[in-house]
């Protein structure tokens, strides 16, 4: 990345700015502007997130904020209510007082000596949820936003379940919020009763992911927040932005396909990061991509990008299956919206072990894959952040053995597909809770096997997520199950692979028992999106190199380590995955705060019972200056029987060597239909 401190316009930053909301409440905000907007006001950039403006995003903060305002922007950092050195308390992901508080921010804003009245929002996983969120509420002041790695559906297309099931990421994340809740404001910001703001939100903590888990259908608690919901509620401009690795990149087609509001959609080889910090990559120039897309929509200025194809993607080819990094061959395409002229359905019957044109007799293959099965899937949404290297799915041919396989014959031309594959199986369970993980992959000469897509569905929400029905053992049922979007070349040479199991541990929590399938092969069938190459794909200009402001000076006082690994038990056939984390120490040199995290997380399964499953999470936080010492350390353990899950969990807290807090909590939350 090109590092720049020298700008079109000098800035300067406000370390922070408190604003008032309508209830009294405070939120704090860093903001970066030209140091000569009160004479040449210019637009404002929010984001808006609860990931602590003044130490655990400061650095990642600086690459960019700075950028914006060094092209005659204001760019805004505002920890929600609850969060950093903001007053209150954080309660859950997207409350419905998190959106007023945008209005009331939005409305300060526009009212600020500095500023234009033209406001843009933009944000990665929360920040592009809650610009979503917050663009349906139409605030005059919002003109554009850009949401990145987010989602329009809460509940069917976010970590906490998909396809009705109930992912592993989820948990981890519901541990990691709940690290989030209890940590400290800065005395230096918050002033001297940082400790009784402190207090009250240690005082007034939740569990999130005991609320997550009483919801295990959508109901109104997940229509909250999920703009799919009404689309026409957006009228403001919007740029949807996700990578194929990222677990949020279904979003990006939908809303090009439903939202009446101008709209542009971007899809790279990328993880859950933003596209100048992306990876496996390559990584682009996203910054000034955003800089075309504001210019445009906040200052009226003709950049040409929406005269440019509504639709950027990045066409895979022959990734090789690595578990640190993959990296593969592409190129990038572009469709002139969605749904895309000229994609071809190609259809395949799954006979007994192929995947064929024409359909054979119909027969029947039975199947109860192992618990473990899923061990080399990787995690839902890989993440490279703050460290830790994320984990990717490695050689598929481990699972690929625990599952049934339907390939097609080595192909003899090139072929690329678009959008979602979609699946048709008509199958028996023999107990009422199954669920079905279907993935497609591609397998080389050699015959390594590298996911391309893949969808779970819990069978008892094969008609809906909100009205689930368990199944009838041994009644025939067709299901239908839409993969993630895809795009994908396979090469001449190369199979097609169809593999269908009932687990996918550790990434989905498993059924209450042991599952067997009946799959009716000759009945069953996959849909494949094809799209031909086009002479205008060679034509696109390349997006430029990465650009950023330059960094926060810091000092690495230990640094960063990941280490992943799974284990079985010997003489049982029990299996444990640990993953701990290290993010260091680090010192933000500017205001001589020094920074520390550590996480560990154990997932158990036994390959015969289900109900062995658990789940623990460990997270450690520690801040210092001088003589000011305050440390976080969360508990969450997550066990389950064939009835309910059990969760324990707890906050410890320490004002330098005295126990400031301690809580814990105990619940047992029925399963429903998962």
């Amino acid at each position: 990345m090109r590092l720049i401190d020298m700008f079109p316009r000098p800035i300067r930053e406000i370390e922070n700015a408190w604003i008032p909301m309508r209830d009294g409440c405070r939120l704090a905000a860093r903001i970066w502007l030209p140091i000569d907007a009160e004479r040449d006001p210019v637009p404002a950039i929010l984001e808006y997130i609860p990931y602590r403006k003044r130490d655990a995003m400061a650095y990642s903060d600086s690459f960019t904020h700075p950028y914006f305002a060094g092209h005659g922007y204001a760019s805004i950092r505002v920890d929600i209510r609850g969060s950093g050195d903001s007053d209150g308390v954080l309660l859950d992901e997207y409350p419905l007082s998190e959106q007023e508080d945008a209005l009331d921010i939005l409305a300060w804003i526009a009212d600020q000596p500095w500023s234009t009245g033209k406001v843009g929002m933009m944000g990665i996983s929360w920040g592009g949820f809650n610009s979503l969120q917050v663009a349906a509420r139409r605030p005059p002041q919002l003109k554009a936003i850009i949401t990145c790695c987010s989602t329009d559906d809460r509940y069917a297309d976010d970590v906490h379940f998909m396809g009705g099931c109930i992912l592993k990421d989820g948990m981890s994340w519901g541990s990691g919020i709940f690290s989030v809740i209890p940590r400290p404001p800065d005395p230096l910001i918050s002033g001297p009763d940082w400790k009784a703001k402190w207090r009250h939100r240690l005082d007034n903590a939740v569990v999130p992911l005991a609320t997550w888990l009483r919801h295990q259908r959508r109901d109104a608690y997940w229509k909250h927040g999920s703009i799919c919901e009404d689309y026409d509620a957006i009228e403001c401009a919007v740029y949807a932005v996700g990578g194929w690795v990222d677990g949020y990149s279904n979003v990006i087609l939908r809303l090009l396909e439903r939202l009446k509001a101008p709209c542009k959609g971007l899809i790279g080889p990328w993880t859950h990061a933003y596209p100048h910090q992306g990876v496996p990559g390559p990584a682009i120039g996203f910054l000034q991509e955003c800089l075309r897309w504001w210019d445009h929509w906040l200052k009226g200025r003709e950049t040409g990008v929406m005269s440019e194809p509504r639709l950027k993607v990045w066409m895979q080819e022959a990734i090789p299956p690595d578990a640190a990094m993959p990296k593969g061959e592409g190129r990038w395409i572009a469709e002139a919206g969605w749904p895309a002229i000229g994609i071809e359905a190609r259809r395949f019957t799954l006979n007994p072990g192929r995947l064929e044109t024409n359909p054979e007799p119909e027969t029947w293959i039975d199947l109860n894959s192992p618990q473990s099965t899923g061990s080399v899937g990787g995690e839902w949404c890989p993440l490279d952040s703050f460290g830790d290297a994320p984990e990717f799915q490695s050689d598929q041919r481990e699972d690929d053995g625990r599952s049934l396989c339907f390939d097609t014959a080595p192909l003899s031309e090139r072929i690329e597909i678009l959008g979602a594959p979609v699946v048709g199986l008509d199958l028996v369970v023999d107990r009422p809770q199954s669920f079905i993980c279907v993935r497609l992959c591609d397998v080389a000469p050699d015959g390594t096997s590298t996911r391309v897509t893949f969808g779970l569905l819990n069978l008892s929400h094969r008609e809906s997520h909100e009205f689930p029905r368990a199944m009838v053992p041994g009644e025939r049922t067709p299901v239908s199950l839409a993969l993630n979007d895809t795009a994908y070349a396979f090469l001449p040479g190369h199979r097609i692979r169809l593999a269908i199991s009932t687990a996918y541990w550790p990434m989905v929590w498993p059924a209450p028992l042991p599952v067997t399938l009946r799959l009716f092969t000759g009945a069953s069938r996959l849909t494949l999106p094809l799209r031909a190459p086009k002479a205008s794909d060679a034509s696109l200009p390349p997006f430029p190199p990465p650009e950023g402001s330059k960094p926060l000076d810091r000092t690495i006082l230990r640094e960063p380590w990941t280490s992943r690994g799974m284990s079985r038990e010997f003489g049982s056939d029990k299996m444990v995955y640990t993953h701990e984390e290290d993010r260091g120490v680090v010192r933000l040199d500017a205001i001589d705060l020094v920074i520390g995290y550590e996480a560990t997380e154990r997932y158990h399964i036994s390959d015969r019972d289900p109900a062995d499953a658990r789940a623990e999470f460990i997270r450690r936080i520690g801040l210092q200056r001088g003589t000011w010492r305050p440390r976080v350390e969360t508990v969450t353990d997550v066990s389950c029987d064939a009835g309910h899950f059990h969760l324990r969990a707890r906050i410890t807290a320490w004002d330098g060597d005295d126990r400031f807090f301690d809580r814990e909590w105990n619940e047992s939350i029925p399963r429903d239909n998962v």
